[in-house]
């Protein structure tokens, strides 16, 4: 009997964990499933095989997305050959929209059904995209209810299936403070520059000078910073000197969520790590920079008031967020000493993070999309009502 074959393809570390997740929820219901496709580690420990590593993929923006042009359509073109070679039964599009969207109409052309999950920001910016992800896939599996109507709407095939991160990030068991050996009143900020390599390069010069600005004005400060694989201190160094800081840099998984639950506060980058410290309850600082070229194309697209998730799923600003020359370390000190020296501003905000939760919904997101795509192994489409 030949081999029923899965493809799963995300192009980020958040995704790489949506995709693990679902990989293992599908595989404890149909054990004789073989998946392929691109990731990273948390997919091949799933049990995936991985052509292509999510680390060749990290580039964000138009501008980086342009000088990486070349190399980018050149793992889109082996992605598109290996759907062509094993013609698996199903195509799972993990987020990574402008990459997926190529290879799921690809895909389409070959008669190979696609389930697109983790929906783009189409109710943020760039909304006639709609459109063509009508032409790319044949279902969605969205994250956020409120998501389920815009597909409804314009005859998109939709399951809301929730978000993981509601049942994968809990206080950790190990406080960073005993890790570390710090003293228990040893005041901690967090410091997240971003996992990709861009925002690396942009945000850590950016995290560094901040955290030199804190240091003079408040000396008892200790700083975290929890290191994405294949980053180590000799990167940073080499962006920015740290070395003469008070500054732990953390190694190994579940060390963002050990530094987003000890720390009074964190500056942090936009993205779904904002979610994951809203559900730890931590204060936080939101930045974010980008390649000028791609901030003045984003600046004219963009349709909310809000660019933090935490304050996109809450409705309204709980965080403060600093973009662009906005982000700069004598702002992003100030705002945070205006944080640290007000205890009863940190437990407002504390409280008014509990709304994220409750916004989020319940958890066992994993089971639920992996539902959806065994309906679409199944029957080529959602079955019932999507």
């Amino acid at each position: 009997m030949s081999e029923t074959r899965v493809v799963v393809c995300a192009g980020e570390t958040s995704g790489d964990s949506l995709a693990a997740g679902l990989i293992r929820s599908v595989s404890e219901r149909r054990p004789d499933l073989v998946f392929s496709g691109m990731g990273g580690e948390q997919m091949r420990a799933a049990g995936a095989e991985t052509l292509i590593d999510v680390s060749e993929l990290a580039v964000m923006g138009l501008w980086e997305v342009l000088t990486q042009y070349p190399r980018l359509r050149r793992l889109l073109r082996r992605m598109q050959r290996h759907l062509e070679e094993t013609r698996p039964r199903l195509l799972v599009l993990v987020d990574y929209v402008e990459f997926n969207l190529r290879l799921g109409e690809h895909a389409r052309r070959l008669g190979i059904p696609v389930l697109f999950y983790v929906s783009p920001q189409v109710w943020a910016w760039r909304q006639k995209r709609i459109h063509r992800i009508r032409r790319c896939v044949d279902a969605m599996a969205v994250l956020f209810p409120f998501e389920e109507a815009i597909y409804r709407e314009q005859g998109i095939p939709v399951r809301y299936v929730g978000n993981p991160l509601v049942d994968r990030v809990r206080p950790p068991e190990i406080d960073l403070h005993a890790d570390l050996r710090l003293d228990p009143a040893t005041r901690l900020v967090g410091l997240l520059p971003g996992s990709r390599s861009g925002e690396l390069r942009r945000h850590w010069p950016l995290l560094a000078e901040t955290a030199r600005c804190l240091h003079r004005l408040r000396p008892d400060l200790h700083f975290a910073v929890p290191l994405v694989s294949g980053i180590g201190a000799e990167t940073l160094e080499a962006l920015a000197p740290y070395r003469d800081l008070p500054i732990s840099l953390l190694e190994g998984s579940g060390r963002a969520h050990q530094v987003m639950a000890a720390s009074e506060l964190v500056l942090i980058s936009s993205g779904t790590a904002t979610l994951e410290a809203a559900l730890l309850r931590t204060p936080m600082i939101v930045f974010y920079r980008m390649a000028p070229l791609s901030y003045a194309l984003f600046s004219r697209l963009i349709r909310v008031p809000h660019i933090a998730l935490a304050n996109i799923v809450a409705g309204k600003r709980i965080v403060p967020e600093r973009l662009q020359r906005a982000a700069n370390p004598e702002a992003l000190c100030r705002e945070a000493l205006d944080w640290l020296d007000h205890p009863e501003k940190l437990a407002a905000t504390r409280a008014a993070l509990d709304q994220v939760r409750e916004r989020l919904g319940p958890g066992g997101a994993d089971r639920r999309v992996a539902e959806a795509a065994l309906e679409m192994l199944d029957h080529g489409r959602l079955a019932g009502p999507s």
